[in-house]
């Protein structure tokens, strides 16, 4: 059965059982986060990067051997505090594969807390609905990531807020929140706070969120998880439909009998996600795209795979 059918319940034992039985057998035996970064266990050593490497992770006996100076490279924190940001506000109550968006996003933040689970690390949240944000401490174990999860899937939808937070404000609350350096997962449709100029493709103006996230990303590695799902991208031939903005409950009318207004959308919405990706990277996060129509937990094994590889590549340079 779909995982969008199972009472809330099952869906978190299910979740679970996929995530330990796929993620453990693919990552096995290697103690990494999400994103290479600062950590304590060796892991080899590389060329020194004035300006950006401690001179306290000199590794001397590679550096008199090379006569090139050398800093030690470890893998991933055996105690690491990990921070997320889940979005629950009506935009991600949208699907029309076999998840909605806010089930995929809930998917995400339990393979966060799964991956980086282990003795000592702790996970935190942020969860940002239509009332406001609720703030769960950083602390370890099954029962408070299962708990946390129960929470984003039981956000109440489609209610008015009379005063709603948006996403850069929600993403400022958790740079404020997270004192300790660590990882902060930030998952998201990103839509809130998208100029029409990026949706037109112009890119004038960045969205409002950037700037917070550049400055989380100041101290913490992020990495940015972006929820997508198909007919967000392009619209089908099905005659006349009716748009509902989630978040403003405004409607229109659409012939997607047109083939122009169709592919005016598609443009639309590829510019869009263009808009959205370039501030990402702009604002210094790891971008991990995921899409309701898509094996998730395969995306997020191919981009952990591919940021341990970028993170051995020597910059300029080949590996």
């Amino acid at each position: 059965m779909p995982l969008g059918r199972l009472a809330p319940q099952r869906r978190l034992r299910r979740l679970e059982l996929t995530i330990t039985r796929r993620l453990d057998g693919l990552l096995h035996g290697q103690h990494l986060g999400l994103l290479p970064g600062p950590g304590s266990e060796p892991a080899g050593s590389r060329e020194y990067r004035p300006g950006e490497d401690e001179v306290r992770r000199m590794d001397w006996s590679v550096t008199a051997r090379t006569a090139v100076p050398h800093v030690r490279t470890v893998d991933a924190d055996r105690e690491l505090t990990t921070w997320t940001l889940a979005d629950a506000t009506p935009s991600m109550d949208f699907g029309t594969a076999e998840l909605e968006k806010r089930e995929l996003a809930v998917a995400a933040v339990a393979a966060v807390g799964f991956l980086t689970a282990g003795a000592g690390n702790r996970l935190g949240a942020h969860v940002l609905g239509e009332a406001g944000v609720r703030r769960f401490p950083a602390r370890s174990g099954r029962h408070h990531l299962l708990n946390l999860l129960r929470t984003v899937l039981a956000v109440p939808r489609g209610r008015p807020a009379t005063d709603p937070v948006s996403l850069a404000d929600a993403i400022d609350g958790l740079r404020r929140s997270a004192g300790r350096r660590g990882l902060a997962v930030v998952v998201s449709d990103f839509l809130d706070g998208l100029p029409d100029e990026g949706v037109a493709g112009t890119g004038s103006a960045p969205p409002d969120w950037e700037r917070p996230l550049r400055r989380l990303a100041a101290r913490h590695q992020v990495l940015a998880v972006e929820v997508r799902d198909p007919r967000e991208l392009e619209l089908p031939d099905v005659g006349l439909i009716t748009l509902v903005d989630p978040e403003s409950g405004h409607r229109r009318e659409v012939s997607t009998g047109s083939r122009r207004l169709r592919e005016r959308y598609a443009a639309a919405a590829a510019a869009q996600r263009l808009a959205v990706a370039r501030a990402l990277r702009r604002a210094g996060a790891a971008h991990l795209p995921l899409s309701t129509d898509r094996d998730w937990i395969a995306d997020i094994v191919r981009h952990v795979h591919a940021q341990r590889r970028l993170s051995r590549v020597p910059r300029g340079g080949a590996a």
